[in-house]
């Protein structure tokens, strides 16, 4: 069984992640085609996911180091509670001010693969508590292959604007795809509610602990291999964010379809995803966790420098879908990497370091895109996307090959 070895209160955190990325999935697909069915213009929609992203990372700041000493269940309850309001705004109203801010706070149509967003950190560090480290690669690649079937069943719900534009004309068949979230939340909320968190790892030391003559001194906190893979995250961030959050967007100009063919696309490409996320965890018995990660996205590189320019919107699907799977497939390792680089009490700032590195650069991505797209330069952001992606990952193998972290097993 998948899910055997896996303590109760992991799998209620992977339960709500499920809840959650249905939403997501329908956004990510939707979001953007919803505000151009509203005649928001691409420099419009481009600035929303920008003003979000930067949100989530000044939230995020304050959210990882603060779960390592108050615990991750109260941050992430308040998340489903804002979701639960955001969503209640878009459901019932269209109007660009409202409709923006819940967009921004919401963090509508980015897609975070069930993550909670801003308090993602949080998550990860309660996720990472709940079992040994040794077994966090297969822990966080089938968290992260949860999250993404769960984005294509949403996905796939994204195809109900044109089924509904027959009783619902224009925008508005786009509006119950709100509900989908609002419903996610309010499951979210049980699963999150039901779940046992002890003290958090910083708390359960005794005050005096370093003062006791026989107490071994705890290590001092890795900042330079924190900050120095934060700044390798950083390229990859700006990468991802010129071609991931308008994705969609993009299929829709490119190639003038709907939200039903483009769901589909998606929803394929996200159980791919899935799929490769459960085989990353085989993966890195073999080549490691780096080595997972290396040969993975390489590949998806690949990918990425070719969609841009095929003619037909079938090719650009099968090579989105093998794109998805490979990028998208090795979060997991590349969680358990960062994570392995603090002790127990510092994974709610190592998961802080790993989110922020990359959602700060990634929140000019959008609004740069959107600028593109605005002057019909479709391909451009694609290349900017590849360059950024290339020097990430030729940084991030020399970084852990000089660490010795998350190498593949000796052949003894």
């Amino acid at each position: 069984m998948i899910l055997a070895g896996i303590p109760p209160t992991a799998r209620r955190l992977m339960a709500a992640r499920a809840a959650r990325s249905v939403g997501q999935g329908a956004l990510v697909v939707d979001f953007a085609l919803y505000l151009h069915a509203l005649h928001w213009t691409a420099l419009a929609i481009g600035a929303v996911y920008s003003a979000s992203l930067l949100l989530g990372a000044l939230a995020t700041l304050l959210v990882g180091p603060a779960s390592d000493h108050l615990g991750a269940k109260g941050f992430l309850l308040g998340y489903e509670g804002l979701q639960l309001a955001c969503a209640g705004i878009a459901l019932s109203s269209a109007n660009p001010w409202w409709l923006g801010a819940a967009a921004i706070a919401g963090a509508f149509g980015r897609g975070a693969n069930g993550g909670a967003g801003p308090f993602a950190p949080a998550e990860q560090s309660w996720l990472s508590r709940s079992m040994d480290e040794g077994l966090w690669g297969r822990l966080f690649n089938l968290n992260t292959a949860i999250g993404l079937f769960g984005m294509g069943l949403g996905a796939v719900l994204a195809g109900l604007p044109d089924l509904l534009s027959p009783w619902l004309p224009g925008a508005l068949a786009y509006r119950p795809l709100f509900a989908v979230v609002l419903l996610g939340s309010l499951l979210c909320l049980g699963f999150l509610w039901s779940a046992k968190e002890g003290k958090p790892p910083a708390q359960t030391l005794p005050e005096d602990a370093d003062q006791r003559p026989d107490a071994t001194p705890a290590a001092p906190p890795p900042w330079r291999n924190l900050f120095t893979l934060a700044g390798i995250n950083a390229l990859n961030g700006l990468g991802v964010g010129m071609v991931g959050p308008l994705m969609a967007y993009w299929f829709a100009l490119r190639f003038g379809v709907g939200p039903a063919a483009i769901g589909g696309t998606m929803a394929v490409g996200f159980a791919a995803a899935g799929v490769m996320s459960l085989a990353g965890g085989r993966l890195t018995l073999r080549f490691g966790l780096v080595g997972t990660v290396l040969r993975l996205r390489l590949l998806g590189l690949a990918m990425l420098l070719i969609i841009p320019f095929v003619p037909f919107f079938w090719l650009a699907t099968v090579l989105y879908i093998l794109r998805a799977a490979l990028n998208q497939g090795s979060i997991g390792s590349r969680q358990a990497l960062f994570l392995s680089l603090v002790d127990s009490r510092r994974r709610g700032l190592a998961a802080t370091f790993n989110s922020i590195s990359i959602q700060i650069p990634r929140a000019i991505g959008p609004a740069v895109a959107g600028a593109f797209f605005h002057l019909e330069m479709l391909t451009t952001p694609f290349l900017l996307a590849a360059a950024f992606q290339g020097a990430y990952l030729w940084l991030y193998g020399r970084f852990f090959r000089g660490k010795g972290i998350g190498q593949a097993p000796s052949a003894d």
